[in-house]
Parts: structure tokens; sequence; C-alpha cells
């Protein structure tokens, strides 16, 4: 593959070369790539920026199904009134919007993505089945997927946020996060498939639960992800009914550590800033969804000075419309630049570009397998062009940066995406699924699940 890209292990070429064996790259360096093995494929990238694919750190696949809606809510106002929507969804619905979801996401760039899959209503589905239909539409699209099996127990009888109906008992969600581990985790090198355990919010979970949730990730060997520190109520309810911030609670209850990255976390005094760097805690940053429902902006300019790791996230759906991975980039830098300072320095094209790769990698505990373009690493590989109308003058008049034409300019048309070296998206097609099939699936699945809401 050649033509212009930027390594995140420092080093950018105006003109190199890729090259993939076995889905891994095995050479990276300037110029033209040479000799070529018989029966292998050379892309001509002149005109493009070749980057590791992005990496999701966070969403709500299901919610793709219930999207455009509570346009004006803050949060919890938006989640009261979706929960009774969401208490009839099946697994097929979670199938056709995890299906459209990734499909998207794959047309924005990533090649890595989690999914926080947190509603198993009682009577509608085993709860096997919800995470079995997340983990077949990854497979079908061909991404990398790391589900989360998320969890409640704390039900709006006992004083929480969420419906009755929708919350399980303690043990049982123990218990089935054990077996969604046991059945779907793969810790094996490349692996496609890597569970996290990840109880819903301080809302919606009992102490219990995230102390015991805490204990058994680790006895297992798997990483853990939650909410933290959304919203400005969420900090005065902690304040006020807990006696502590959000990052006190969930130091206290195991939840600061290497092995935990965490959702949001807008709402951060600097004490909690040092303690998420010096503990190895990671951010799942998502500035759009963030902005849409008006809860804030996290500090990620304070953060990555203090050392902490920084990914991005689109999250879920019915929050943020878009959900474009490479969209985030450009919002995360914008974001931190209007946030409170210091102006255009906040952050980078390329420090933006980082978390969503690099960073990201980091937050899933592989960035010693993805997230950069290095000899060895998996060959997750994305080809932007940047010699369209809108991108050719950023990207390569004189003083041209690519970088800066795949951050700051409009969305860039997506050339290919690799995973593992298989192409997934070509030619700017998706290759693995059919774009107008998976919408008219989840178009179906929509439809079914307002009928019965």
């Amino acid at each position: 593959m050649d033509g212009p890209r930027h390594d995140q292990a420092g080093t950018e070429y105006r003109s190199g070369h890729i090259t993939v064996t076995g889905g891994r790259i095995t050479a990276v360096g300037e110029g033209p790539a040479g000799s070529v093995p018989d029966g292998a494929r050379r892309i001509d990238a002149a005109g493009c920026l070749a980057t590791p694919g992005l990496v999701n750190t966070h969403h709500h696949l299901y919610q793709w199904l219930t999207q455009g809606r509570a346009q004006q809510s803050v949060l919890f106002d938006r989640l009261t009134e979706l929960y009774p929507i969401w208490a009839t969804i099946d697994a097929g619905q979670v199938h056709a919007a995890a299906t459209a979801g990734l499909a998207w996401l794959a047309l924005s760039g990533c090649t890595t993505s989690t999914d926080h899959h947190y509603i198993f209503p009682r009577g509608v589905g085993a709860d096997a089945d919800a995470l079995a239909a997340e983990v077949a539409a990854a497979a079908r699209v061909g991404l990398r997927f790391h589900p989360c099996r998320g969890s409640m127990d704390l039900g709006r009888s006992a004083g929480g946020l969420p419906p009755d109906e929708i919350v399980e008992d303690t043990d049982a969600a123990l218990a089935a996060t054990e077996e969604a581990v046991r059945r779907f985790h793969d810790p094996s090198p490349g692996a496609m498939v890597r569970v996290a355990a990840a109880p819903c919010s301080p809302f919606s979970v009992t102490p219990r639960l995230m102390r015991e949730t805490a204990d058994l990730a680790r006895a297992l060997g798997v990483r853990m992800h939650t909410h933290l520190a959304e919203t400005r109520e969420e900090d005065t309810y902690c304040r006020q009914a807990l006696g502590r911030t959000p990052a006190e609670y969930a130091e206290d209850l195991g939840w600061l550590g290497p092995d935990v990255w965490l959702a949001h976390c807008v709402h951060l005094d600097e004490a909690a800033v040092r303690r998420f760097a010096a503990t190895g805690t990671s951010v799942a940053h998502c500035p759009t969804s963030n902005a849409r429902l008006g809860a804030g902006i996290a500090p990620v300019r304070d953060l990555l000075q203090a050392g902490a790791t920084v990914g991005l996230g689109v999250y879920g759906a019915a929050s943020s419309e878009g959900s474009s991975l490479a969209g985030e980039l450009r919002q995360a830098l914008l974001a931190a630049r209007v946030r409170d300072g210091p102006g255009p320095a906040a952050l980078t094209a390329r420090q933006a570009l980082w978390i969503g790769t690099r960073g990201g990698a980091r937050c899933l505990g592989r960035d010693d397998e993805t997230g950069a373009l290095r000899p060895g690493l998996l060959a997750d590989i994305a080809l932007w062009r940047l010699d369209t109308l809108a991108h050719d003058a950023i990207a390569h008049g004189p003083g041209g940066d690519p970088v800066a034409a795949l951050v700051l300019g409009p969305p860039a048309p997506l050339e290919l995406l690799l995973v593992g070296g298989t192409p997934v998206v070509d030619g700017g097609e998706l290759r693995t699924v059919d774009a107008a099939t998976a919408a008219r699936e989840v178009r179906a699945a929509r439809q079914r699940l307002a009928d019965a809401s």
C-alpha cells in the first residue's frame, strides 16, 4: 500500500508503504514497497492517508432503534422517556441494530468497537441471546468486537432510575456476567471478541453489584467498564447521598485501576484527574453525545497532561445520531478548544487522532496489538481519500497537512478498511454486509419495537 500516512508511533511519511502478511503488518517505511510476492494485491494509495483503524470505546448499539427521540431532554429525562420502549426489546431487534450500527462504524473508519449492553427485559428473551446477537452481528460486519456485559439491579421501587421490569437480581446478574465471559471471551492474540464486565451506572446498580463484579472480572482476567461523572445531577447525587464525588465512590468500590475504562467523565475535579492518572484508569470521551445532552465536556487536556489515557466513543445512537467515529475526531478537538481554554493549544489534530486510535486501543487493553502502524501489529488499517475538492488543498497544497485534512476537514471518504488484513470496506463500499439490507432490517426491527411499546 503506497501513499502518505501517519504513524502513531511518531513517524510520518509523506510517501510511504505498508506491507501486510497473514493479517499483520510486516513492514512500514518511506517510499514504495519494492518487490511484491506473486499473487499479492498492491494498492496505489496516492492522494490518500493511511492511519490505524479507529477504535470505538463506548457505544449502546441497541439505541439505533430509537434515534431522534427526546431531542430536548437531558440525560435523566431522556432515560425516563426511553426505558419503557427499551423494556420490550428482543434479541432479533438487538441483532438488527448492532448490524446497522457496526456497519456504519466501519464506514467511518472503525476497526475495533466496544458495546455496553445492559438491557435484558424480563420474559422477552434469554440474556445470552442478546449478547450472542451482538457477537453474530460483529462477525457479520467483520469488526473486532469488545461487548460489555452490562447489568442493572437497582430498579425504581428501590430508589433507582430504571423500571423494575428491566433490572436483574444481583446474583443473577453476576452469574450471567460470568457466563458471558466463559462463552464469548477470547484471550488469545489477535482475538476478534473480548468481553468486559460492565454494571451500568451509580443510579441503576447497587454497591454490592459493583464490588462483586470487580472481584469477578479480576478473577476472570477481563476488563471493567461503566458510566461515571456524566452529569451535574450525578455529581450532586453522589456528594449529597453518598458523601463523596463519583470518582471517590468508584475508587471505594474497587473501580479505579489499569483494567478499568470509564465512559464520559465530564465532571471530574483536579483530584480525580490525578487519581485516574496515578491508577492507570482510562476514559472513553464521547463529545457529541455529551454536547447533544448538554452534559458538558470532559477535561481531556487535563487528563492527557496528567498522563491518563483517553479514547473516543460515539455513545448510543439515541443521543449521538451521527455515530461517526471519524466525526468524533473533529468534535473532540473543537470541544477541547472551547471547553475552558487555552484555546487552539488545548488539543491538536494529531492528539485527536491519537486518542481515536492509540488511546482507544489502550482503553481496551490492546495497544500491544492495534492502534498503530508498526510491524508485528494487527493489520487494522484505514485508508482515507484526501484528494477531493474539499480536502486536497489542506492535505496536499503548499505546507499541506494530511492529518489536519482528516481531523479538521469535512468527513473524508473512506477508500479502504482492513481488519486483520481483510477488506471490510473497499472502494468506499461495505464488502461484508449489504448496507441497503442492513437498513431494511433495522427499519423493520424499529417498527416492531414501536408497535410493541
